[in-house]
């Protein structure tokens, strides 16, 4: 298993046979590691609807015959357009052939500007992907928020994609005491660095997480990360 992070939130999940990419910000972003045309996706996971994060889902699900998977409303919206979905709530879980997802809450807001209107897209979420050896929590965008501590409450989280960025989400400060109060044993820094309003220094904060007994990830756009590894060093 690998993940490649693509920048921003964007993350590409290799798992045997399956494809996944989460929040495929690509065209527009400019720190983004690929435009997306290339890549093979059997299912697109949204934490929720901001452009900066749904990005090319509708693209990659038309030339992939990908399934968008997300918040119900979200999940509509992209039905409606004729592409396949699974709509989905908080708290709510589906099984796959690869695993198991759930949608937990974030603190945040969930909409697109269309013709100058914003389009109410449900609530935002995170995502806990629980693998026959291995879950992953994206957190997607969030507030530091107390029931943070209960995502790793009934299945330890192996890896968490945070977010530092701070104006739009939690900051480096508010992102340590949520790593903690997830319990992951790896972390990733994520929402940061990509326009000037969200600069965060991803390395500082990685050292950072050092004394927590936490390990931290400062991938770099294109970065990969050998997931059988770091189930291996966790042990």
């Amino acid at each position: 298993m690998k993940l490649t992070f693509l920048g921003h939130s964007a993350t590409y999940l290799e798992m045997g046979d399956t494809r996944i990419i989460i929040d495929p910000y690509l065209t527009g972003n400019p720190a983004a590691a690929t435009n997306g045309e290339h890549l093979d996706v059997d299912y697109i996971f949204l934490t929720h609807g901001h452009g900066d994060h749904v990005g090319d889902a509708e693209q990659i699900a038309r030339r992939t015959g990908a399934t968008i998977v997300a918040i119900v409303e979200l999940a509509n919206y992209y039905e409606a357009k004729g592409i396949k979905t699974i709509g989905m709530n908080l708290g709510g879980s589906y099984t796959f052939t690869f695993g198991t997802l759930k949608f937990t809450p974030a603190l945040h807001s969930s909409s697109l500007n269309i013709d100058g209107n914003n389009l109410y897209l449900g609530v935002a979420a995170g995502i806990v992907l629980k693998l026959e050896h291995f879950t992953l929590y994206h957190a997607g965008d969030t507030a530091l928020f107390s029931d943070l501590k209960l995502v790793g409450m009934h299945t330890p989280i192996d890896l968490a994609l945070i977010p530092i960025g701070d104006h739009f989400t939690m900051g480096p400060e508010d992102a340590l005491i949520a790593a903690e109060w997830i319990g992951a044993k790896h972390v990733i820094p994520i929402h940061y660095n990509t326009f000037p309003v969200i600069e965060q220094d991803g390395k500082d904060y990685v050292e950072k997480l050092a004394p927590l007994g936490i390990q931290g990830h400062a991938l770099a756009p294109g970065d990969v990360l050998d997931l059988d590894l770091i189930k291996s060093s966790s042990r």
